[in-house]
């Protein structure tokens, strides 16, 4: 990874800073916990095209997905760094990590409240036509 932005600007290096970011985003992949913000994201997106949802719904889902993912790569970064500078056991880095990972769940928990507000009331209308 290239540190440097100072300078000239470059299309190269904008270029090669997107290779980094995308970097991350594998990176990120390989994380068991953040499988599981693919999978929901996932899911929540098909079930947006079967229940045809609205554009405002889409935008409130697509912030939502965007966020928990960011928030995934931000406790993973700091999780990295903390057990860089702190490899053993360490009771501040414990907290440290603990707190990045509550910023995880409580992004999480909404965006999941949001998704039961959003598709329980178009899962209900469904299940009542059945009738």
């Amino acid at each position: 990874m290239n540190n440097s932005s100072s300078g000239k600007f470059s299309l190269k290096k904008r270029m090669e800073s997107f290779k980094y970011a995308f970097n991350g985003i594998i990176l990120l992949s390989r994380e068991h916990n953040a499988w599981i913000h693919f999978v929901a994201a996932l899911l929540v997106i098909i079930l947006g095209f079967i229940f045809n949802i609205s554009f405002f719904e889409w935008m409130v889902i697509l912030i939502c997905i965007g966020l928990v993912l960011s928030l995934e790569l931000m406790n993973t970064a700091i999780e990295n760094l903390t057990n860089l500078v702190s490899p053993g056991i360490n009771p501040k880095a414990g907290r440290i990590k603990d707190i990045a990972a509550g910023a995880v769940l409580i992004s999480a928990i909404i965006s999941a409240i949001i998704g039961v507000m959003i598709f329980l009331p178009k899962i209900w209308a469904l299940l009542s036509f059945l009738d």
